[in-house]
C-alpha cells in the first residue's frame, strides 16, 4: 500500500499530459511541473496516512520518495513549499513522537544537499538522476531504517528476520524511487516526441500548403500521376486547361481518371497513342501535341522513391498554340522578305536596260518623221510609268530602320503645300488647311513624311472632280498628334476598304496597287496607325496617327 501510495503522483501526472496540455519545462514554473509538485504533495499526504510501524519500530512511510522527488523536479519555491509539507506531515505522525524521530524520518538533515543537487538534477539525463536521487535517499532511508535497529544490530551475532526486513524495505524504497524516476522521464519523452511529432505534422501540413500555394500562383499547368496513369493532383491551371476542352468535368472526376482518357475525345489516334505512351514512360520526356485547334508542349518527369524506382509521373503542359502561330507567321514573313530582296534586286537591274531603251527611243523619236511622234510618245509614257511602279516597289520593299529627327509636323506640310495647291489648280480643284494652333515636336523622316503625304494627298485630288476640295487637318488627341486628308469625291464601298493597303489591289484603272501598301510601311515605321473612313457620294478621309514624345525639350510651335 505505500509503494501504490508513493507512485499515486504518476496517475495524475500521466493523466494530465495524456491530456495535452503540457507547456515546455524551461518555463519558470510550466503546468506540467505544478502539478507533478501538487500530485507529490497528495502522494505525501497518502502516504502519511497509512503510515505504521515495521518489526523492530522502523517508521514505514514512503512518503520520503514523492517528497525527494517532487523537490528535485520543483523550482527553488515550490520544493520548499513540499519540504515544508512534507516535514509537518512527519511532525504529524512520526513514531515514535520526539525531534529526534522528526528529523530522522523526514530526512531533514539532508535538505540542504537535496536542494543543492536540484539545479543539476534538472540537467541530467535519466540515469544520472537516478543516481543524484539515490545520492539522497539512501542515506535517508538507511537512518531510518538503522536508527531503531543499532542496538538489536549489535547484540545479534546472525541476521534474524526483522533485519532483513528492514533491510529488504531499505533496498524496495531505494529501488522504488529509481522506478519512479523512470516512468516520470519516459512519460515526459513520450510526449516531448508527441509534441515534435506533430510540430513535424504541422511543418508538413503547411509546406504542402505552400507547394499547392506556388503551383496556383506560377502560371504553369501542372498535373501529378502514380505509377498507374491516375491523376493524384493538380493546379488551376491545369484545371482551367481541362475544362477548355471538357466545361463540364470537375476537380473530382478528373482525379478519378487516368490522364490519357482526358484527351482521348479531342485528339486522334494516332496522337493518343503518343499521349498514352508519354504517360507509361517513367522517364523525362518533351513532346508536341495537336488537340483539336490547340498545340500543346508536354514535358514529363518521373517521381523517384527513396529506393530510386519511379513513383508517378509530373507533367507540366504549355498552351504553344498562339506562339506556333506566331512562328508560322515570322517564318512566312522571313520567305517574303526575302523573295521581296530578290524582286527588289532583279527590278534594280531591270532598271537599267530600260534607261537604254527610252534613251535610244528618243534618238529614234528624232530620226522619225513626225507622224510618230505620238507612237514613241507612248511607249516612252509607259517605260515611265514601268519605272514609277519600280520605284514604288523599292521603297515598298525597304525594310531598314530610316533616320529620324524631331521636327514640326507644319514645316513639313508648308513645304509641300506649293505643290499640292499647284496640283489642284491644274485640276480645277482647292485646298484648305485647317492646322492646330500647336503642335509637339514629332521624331521623323522628313523625307519619308512628305512621300506619305504627297501619295494620300494625290490620291484625293484623284478621286475628285473639278470643284473639289481637298482638306488638310492636325490636331492632337491625348499624346497622339492626327493629320487627317479629307477629299470629297466619290468615296469608297466599304467592301473595298479592307483590302486597300494590299499590294497590288487598287480601284483605279490606272493605279499600281502599291501607292497606299507604301504608306502604311511609312507610318508603321514610325509606330503610327492609319484609318479610312469613307462614305458612297461623299468622300474619303484618311487620318494618320503619330505618337509624340512627352520631354522637356519636346518645343511646342
Amino acid at each position: 500500500m505505500q509503494i501504490s501510495a508513493a507512485g499515486s503522483f504518476l496517475l495524475v501526472f500521466q493523466w494530465w499530459l495524456d491530456q495535452g496540455q503540457m507547456t515546455r519545462r524551461n518555463s519558470r514554473l510550466p503546468d506540467d511541473l505544478s502539478l507533478l509538485v501538487i500530485g507529490c504533495a497528495l502522494s505525501v499526504a497518502v502516504c502519511t496516512i497509512l503510515s505504521s510501524s515495521l518489526a523492530g519500530g522502523v517508521y514505514l512511510n514512503l512518503a520520503v520518495l514523492p517528497a525527494f522527488i517532487g523537490i528535485l523536479y520543483a523550482p527553488f519555491r515550490s520544493g520548499l513549499s513540499l519540504a515544508a509539507f512534507f516535514l509537518l506531515s512527519t511532525a504529524l505522525s512520526s513514531e515514535p513522537a520526539g525531534l529526534s524521530a522528526i528529523i530522522i524520518n523526514s530526512g531533514a538533515l539532508l535538505y540542504p544537499l537535496l536542494f543543492g543537487l536540484a539545479r543539476p538534477f534538472k540537467q541530467a539525463k535519466c540515469l544520472e538522476k537516478v543516481m543524484l536521487l539515490w545520492a539522497v535517499l539512501f542515506p535517508c532511508m538507511f537512518f531510518i531504517v538503522m536508527v531503531p535497529n543499532m542496538q538489536k544490530i549489535r547484540e545479534a551475532q546472525t541476521f534474524n528476520s526483522e533485519v532483513i526486513l528492514v533491510t529488504a524495505y531499505l533496498f524496495v524504497a531505494v529501488i522504488t524511487g529509481a522506478l519512479l524516476i523512470f516512468c516520470i522521464e519516459t512519460a515526459w519523452d513520450k510526449v516531448l516526441v508527441k509534441e515534435k511529432m506533430e510540430g513535424l505534422s504541422e511543418r508538413f501540413m503547411w509546406e504542402s500548403k505552400k507547394l499547392e500555394q506556388v503551383t496556383d500562383i506560377v502560371q504553369l499547368n501542372i498535373m501529378s500521376m502514380n505509377e498507374l496513369g491516375y491523376i493524384t493532383e493538380l493546379n488551376e491551371f491545369m484545371l482551367k486547361l481541362i475544362r477548355r476542352h471538357y466545361p463540364d468535368y470537375t476537380r473530382e472526376l478528373i482525379l478519378s481518371r487516368q490522364a490519357a482518357l482526358l484527351f482521348a475525345d479531342c485528339v486522334d489516334k494516332q496522337t493518343y497513342m503518343q499521349l498514352k505512351a508519354i504517360f507509361n514512360n517513367k522517364q523525362r520526356s518533351n513532346a508536341k501535341i495537336n488537340c483539336g485547334d490547340y498545340i500543346y508542349q508536354v514535358y514529363t518527369a518521373p517521381v523517384q522513391q527513396g529506393s530510386g524506382f519511379p513513383d508517378g509521373v509530373v507533367m507540366i503542359v504549355q498552351d504553344v498554340t498562339e506562339e506556333e502561330k506566331i512562328r508560322t507567321e515570322l517564318d512566312h514573313a522571313e520567305r517574303l522578305t526575302l523573295v521581296g530582296q530578290m524582286a527588289a534586286g532583279i527590278t534594280h537591274e531591270i532598271r537599267n536596260p530600260m534607261a537604254v531603251v527610252r534613251g535610244f527611243l528618243q534618238l529614234m523619236r528624232e530620226k522619225s518623221p513626225e507622224e510618230l511622234d505620238s507612237y514613241y510618245q507612248i511607249v516612252m509614257d509607259e517605260l515611265d510609268r514601268a519605272n514609277g511602279i519600280i520605284d514604288d516597289f523599292l521603297s515598298l520593299a525597304q525594310s531598314r530602320v530610316s533616320d529620324k529627327e524631331l521636327v514640326q509636323l507644319h514645316h513639313i506640310i508648308e513645304e509641300l503645300s506649293p505643290l499640292i495647291w499647284a496640283d489642284a489648280n491644274l485640276r480645277g480643284q482647292s485646298v484648305e488647311l485647317n492646322t492646330a494652333p500647336a503642335l509637339p515636336l514629332l521624331r521623323l523622316n522628313v523625307r519619308e513624311v512628305k512621300q506619305l503625304i504627297l501619295n494620300l494627298a494625290r490620291n484625293g485630288m484623284e478621286a475628285m472632280e473639278a470643284k473639289g476640295v481637298l482638306t488638310l487637318e492636325t490636331r492632337v488627341n491625348n499624346s497622339n498628334i492626327e493629320l487627317v486628308i479629307r477629299d470629297t469625291g466619290s468615296g469608297i464601298a466599304q467592301d473595298k476598304i479592307v483590302n486597300l493597303f494590299t499590294n497590288f489591289y487598287t480601284t483605279k484603272t490606272q493605279g499600281t496597287g502599291l501607292g497606299l501598301p507604301l504608306c502604311l510601311s511609312i507610318v508603321e515605321r514610325h509606330n503610327g496607325s492609319i484609318r479610312v473612313d469613307s462614305t458612297v457620294g461623299e468622300g474619303t478621309a484618311f487620318t494618320i496617327v503619330l505618337p509624340f514624345e512627352v520631354a522637356e525639350d519636346n518645343l511646342v510651335g
